[in-house]
C-alpha cells in the first residue's frame, strides 16, 4: 500500500497558536502510552507550547498528509543566555559568544506520528526549519528517559553532545537531560 504524499509548510506564530490543539493531539499520538497520563501530558505540552510560541524567533514547520503527521519547532535563545538553564552541559566560550549575538537556535520539538515514521519526515522537517540563514549554532535538549532513539537520530544528523560523554545530567530526578549541538548551520 502506497503512502500519501507529505507536504511541508512553515507556520507563522499566529498559525501555530491556531493549530495548538491539533499539535497537542499529535504530541499525544506521537508520545502517549494510551493510558491515564496522556491527558496530563497533553496539558503540560500545551503550557510549554504556549510559552515557546511567544519566544523571540519562534519558527515552526509542519508535515501534512490529509492532516498533521508531524512538526518541528524552535526559537532563538535569549541574548543574555538565561534560557540555557534548560540545557545540560556547560556553555563553551564559543556558545556564549553565539548566544550573546543571538545566533543560537533551540530546536524545541520534533515529532512524527508513529504511522509515518521511518520515511525521512523528521529529517525533512528539521532541514526545512533550520534552512533560514543567520544561525551559527543549533541546540537541542534530549530527555534521557526517551531512550537512545532521539540521540541516535541526532547523531545521524551530525549533531554532537555538548560537553561530550562527560556532560553532566541536569539533576531533576527524572534521569536527566542532555544537550546536543550542531553548527554552523550555513
Amino acid at each position: 500500500m502506497a503512502m500519501a504524499e507529505v507536504y511541508l509548510r512553515r507556520l507563522s506564530r499566529w498559525q501555530a497558536e491556531q493549530q495548538r490543539e491539533t499539535v497537542a493531539d499529535a504530541y499525544v499520538m506521537a508520545y502517549g502510552s494510551g493510558g491515564d497520563g496522556d491527558q496530563q501530558d497533553r496539558r503540560v505540552f500545551l503550557r510549554g507550547f504556549a510559552a515557546d510560541v511567544q519566544r523571540a524567533g519562534f519558527d515552526m514547520v509542519v508535515a501534512d498528509s490529509a492532516g498533521l503527521v508531524g512538526c518541528a519547532y524552535g526559537y532563538r535563545l535569549d541574548r543574555t543566555g538565561t534560557e540555557w538553564s534548560g540545557f545540560a552541559g556547560e556553555q563553551r566560550p564559543r556558545t556564549v559568544e553565539f548566544t550573546a549575538s543571538s545566533r543560537v537556535f533551540a530546536l524545541a520539538e520534533v515529532m512524527v506520528l508513529p504511522a509515518h515514521r521511518r520515511r525521512g519526515i523528521a529529517t525533512l522537517l528539521v532541514e526545512r526549519l533550520l534552512s533560514r540563514p543567520s544561525t551559527d549554532l543549533v541546540v537541542a535538549s534530549v530527555d534521557r528517559r526517551l531512550g537512545t532513539g532521539p540521540r541516535e537520530m541526532l547523531r545521524a544528523w551530525g549533531w554532537k553532545e555538548l560537553g561530550g560523554a562527560e556532560a553532566a545530567a541536569v539533576s531533576d530526578g527524572t534521569g536527566g537531560m542532555e544537550a546536543w549541538v550542531r553548527g554552523p548551520v550555513r
